[in-house]
């Protein structure tokens, strides 16, 4: 992995890494909230042999002294010293358990024997130590006797007397927290590359790229408030997701365009994807540009279409391909320039009917009258009506939804399409969060009608292309010119719509 793959899994999964860092401080906090204070008192000897004019004597009380002092640190421990020092301080504990509270050290050429005692009080650290510097030089000096009751070669002295700290050496809460906040953000950063490592899901233009080549046209904001306002072109022209479906109309008319499709269908891998509402988002946004298009419900299983367009569905697409109605009489307009198909009755046998000589006809018969023709198709593999649409239809939209559909999906589906030699035009990425929008450069500007920008919200384009080419013929006609930020919005129901 490289270090742009690091940035983008922080950028992803950050949520992670603040959660495992939090819970390491937390407890990291408690345990040092609950752990026994211990303080520490020191006591430090010098060791230091019988004097002697002899240079050469000197030299051997030298080494004799370093030699001596190792064997010393280890007698600090034992029963001989520590057994008098509980006598004298009262500590209700044995030799054996003061002594793991002892820690005796030489320094590294040197003389010097450092004794550090722990204890949990300032007072009974200090005790123990002062007690061990009155003990051990006595100990040393019976140890050391030689025959005749002679003074001892070696003296021990003490040069640093024990003192009492009130300082804790045990727990330190900054040193605690500052080594929980790294062991923290190093486990969340590994259990967020392991996440990224087993999380499938598609959530980005980069996830896309890994599973296959084909075109990405698009991607739409996610927007949390889309079930209850599928149709955002109407309920919210001037929104970011309105300008990306918007966008998304611009990139399909420059696909493939020696041989421009005019029939297309939109799937999706698995259902919630979002397929029907960018068929009737991008159906609205061609309208609006001032195409004419036939937008059909060909969901035959689960007909979700003319519900968002809050528009009635008693006869509709089955009933045209059984010769039960006139395409006419069930043709419904929707705006100026959109008109609707719906389903219809639910058909015991959807593959069949779809996939029959009457789809065909009907779409050419379409493709005639209208300048695009737009097919909601069933999710694909659920089902295999979608398949068969694509094949009767000039090219397919796949819509992947970010956070719903995996990889190995996205390639099911797509080498269902390869099966029977359909055209993919592209994908669109629906779904898209927040942090990945930026980088189709949606919410880096806002350029909105009154011409303030600023570096909130944005939009790739002010106004739809039917405002920018209906100016665009008024500079032709030399006309008056209207800035397309000045256009009025029409409604195409009134008056001065007709």
């Amino acid at each position: 992995m490289e270090l742009q793959d690091y940035l983008r899994i922080v950028r992803k999964r950050w949520p992670i890494i603040a959660a495992a860092l939090v819970t390491v401080l937390v407890i990291a906090t408690l345990l040092t909230a609950f752990t026994t204070r211990t303080y520490q008192s020191s006591v430090q000897f010098f060791v230091s042999t019988a004097g002697s004019e002899d240079s050469g004597a000197l030299l051997q009380g030298s080494t004799f002294t370093q030699q001596r002092v190792k064997s010393y640190s280890q007698l600090i421990s034992t029963p001989k010293v520590l057994g008098p020092v509980i006598d004298n301080t009262g500590v209700d504990e044995t030799s054996a358990s003061l002594a793991r509270r002892v820690t005796a050290s030489v320094p590294a050429d040197t003389v010097l024997i450092d004794v550090r005692v722990t204890g949990y009080s300032p007072s009974e650290a200090a005790a123990v130590a002062q007690a061990i510097g009155e003990e051990f030089p006595k100990t040393v000096d019976e140890l050391e006797q030689v025959e005749g009751n002679k003074a001892s070669p070696v003296k021990v002295t003490v040069v640093k007397p024990a003192t009492e700290s009130q300082m804790p050496v045990s727990p330190r809460p900054v040193r605690n927290l500052a080594l929980a906040a790294v062991l923290g953000l190093l486990a969340g950063l590994g259990l967020a590359v392991l996440r990224d490592m087993l999380d499938t899901t598609i959530k980005s233009e980069d996830d896309v790229k890994e599973v296959t080549d084909k075109t990405i046209l698009g991607g739409i904001p996610f927007d949390s408030t889309a079930q209850k306002s599928p149709l955002v072109l109407k309920s919210s022209s001037k929104s970011v997701r309105s300008e990306a479906f918007r966008g998304l109309r611009t990139n399909l008319q420059f696909v493939d365009a020696t041989d421009h499709p005019k029939s297309l269908s939109v799937t999706s891998s698995v259902p919630g994807e979002g397929k029907t509402t960018t068929a009737a988002n991008l159906a609205i946004a061609l309208a609006d540009a001032g195409s004419s298009v036939c937008l059909i419900e060909g969901d035959l299983r689960r007909p979700k279409l003319l519900e968002y367009l809050g528009m009635s569905g008693a006869v509709g697409l089955t009933d045209v391909l059984i010769q039960r109605a006139d395409l006419d009489d069930v043709l419904q307009p929707f705006q100026r320039g959109l008109t609707v198909l719906g389903s219809g009755a639910t058909p015991p046998n959807p593959s069949e009917l779809l996939g029959s000589q009457a789809m065909r006809s009907l779409v050419q018969q379409l493709e005639e009258r209208f300048d695009y023709v737009i097919i909601d198709s069933p999710p694909l593999l659920p089902v295999t009506d979608s398949a068969i649409i694509a094949t009767i239809v000039d090219g397919a939209i796949v819509v992947v939804g970010a956070g719903v559909a995996h990889d190995a999906m996205l390639q099911r589906a797509l080498a269902s399409m390869e099966t029977v030699n359909a055209n993919v035009l592209g994908i669109v990425i629906n779904r898209v969060p927040r942090n990945e929008s930026n980088r189709y450069g949606y919410y880096r500007y806002d350029y909105s009608p009154d011409g303030t920008r600023t570096r909130k919200s944005t939009s790739r384009s002010p106004r739809s292309e039917a405002d920018l080419e209906l100016w665009q013929g008024d500079l032709a006609s030399g006309a008056t010119a209207v800035a397309p930020a000045e256009l009025p919005d029409v409604n195409p129901s009134s008056p001065a719509a007709r």
